[in-house]
């Protein structure tokens, strides 16, 4: 077999990219065709990136015919290009085309039941714009008319799928591979320490929003020395973004529920007094301070009581809401729920959600 040394314009580059096509020798290039060969080496060059430039059609065809005169082999004839016809100008096409029932598309259902498939329907034929010899059938119309067209010298006719409806072309597509794209092992480990490099926290601020997150998860060390993991003054769960306000939160409900029903109470002693002064001489001025100081504590529970949330699923922990309350929730029967919360919140400093049940501490 002769190397491609022998025909002038095949430098290093030509030679690479040619053999990256599968034209390892002269022989092979003599049999090529110009057109195959040029989307065979683009094709190559587009994938393996061995040229700037893709050879040009000129210096493709001058090999070839270099190739053919080094191995003996005589120059194919070129064939001239079909050119566009127009056949609706033919009297026996425009009699066809009158004749010629209106095409529709087939729906799927039809196309199941008949087992056609979609290769099985001729495409349709620009016959105004139609390149090659044309075959004309004009007969009757009570039988179809139809321009068929003559298929080229050499080509293979297409076998017909049937059984199924094809959907598309089951031919295999021939994928391409960018290999510019293609890393290795090493490139991938060398972007993985610039990414870990990049993503390391600055010296200090790192360690400061490190401990900040440790802290909300878990309490301090200290904060728990000498306590039993199973009691309730064990501090638990999660901090909340504002433990003083709970905490007032908790105090003034606490407070208001002892103060409203002794405001109720002192104000029926007083009416009572009013009504018998003798029975009810010991009731004392002093007492009208209870029901009078009722609404001071009421604004105060407005302020801090009444937006306290929980700090997981944002619901008012002081404010009664008749639904399905959590199984771990704080309950003293007859108290309910509010009340035995707040006193849980004073006395161990940590709570749980009586709607969703997590522990939240208020102390670090």
């Amino acid at each position: 077999m002769t190397d491609f040394t022998s025909i002038q314009g095949i430098g290093k580059g030509s030679r690479e990219l040619l053999e990256a096509a599968g034209f390892v020798n002269v022989e092979a290039l003599a049999k090529a065709g110009v057109d195959e060969l040029v989307i065979e080496l683009e094709r190559a060059n587009r994938i393996v990136k061995i040229s700037k430039r893709t050879p040009t059609a000129a210096n493709i065809a001058s090999w070839i015919a270099a190739a053919r005169e080094v191995v003996g082999i005589e120059d194919e004839p070129v064939a001239s290009p079909a050119m566009p016809v127009n056949y609706e100008a033919v009297p026996e096409v425009m009699e066809m085309l009158a004749a010629a029932p209106a095409a529709i598309p087939l729906p799927s259902w039809q196309l199941m039941e008949n087992h056609l498939a979609v290769s099985d329907i001729p495409p349709v034929i620009l016959l105004n714009r139609y390149s090659g010899d044309l075959e004309i059938r004009v007969t009757s119309r009570d039988t179809p008319l139809r321009a068929k067209p003559r298929a080229p010298a050499g080509t293979a006719s297409r076998p017909l799928a049937s059984g199924y409806v094809q959907l598309g072309d089951s031919s295999p597509q021939r994928l391409e591979i960018d290999v510019t794209r293609l890393r290795s092992i090493a490139d991938l480990e060398k972007v993985g320490q610039r990414i870990a490099l990049s993503m390391a926290p600055i010296e200090g601020e790192g360690n400061r929003e490190s401990e900040r997150i440790a802290l909300i998860r878990a309490p301090l060390e200290a904060t728990n020395r000498g306590r039993d993991p199973r009691s309730r003054t064990y501090i638990r769960g999660v901090l909340h973004s504002h433990p003083l306000s709970i905490t007032l939160g908790a105090m003034i409900t606490l407070a208001m529920a002892l103060l409203l029903p002794l405001a109720i109470a002192v104000s029926g002693v007083f009416l009572l007094a009013v009504l018998s002064p003798t029975r009810f001489a010991w009731a004392s001025p002093w007492l009208l301070v209870v029901p009078c100081a009722l609404p001071l504590l009421g604004g105060l529970y407005l302020i801090y009581a009444y937006n306290g949330r929980c700090r997981i699923c944002n619901q008012r922990l002081f404010l009664h809401r008749a639904c399905l309350k959590n199984s771990k929730a704080h309950r003293i029967r007859g108290l309910g729920y509010i009340v035995p919360l707040c006193l849980h919140i004073v006395l161990f400093r940590w709570f749980r959600c009586t709607y969703c049940g997590t522990p939240v501490r208020l102390k670090k």
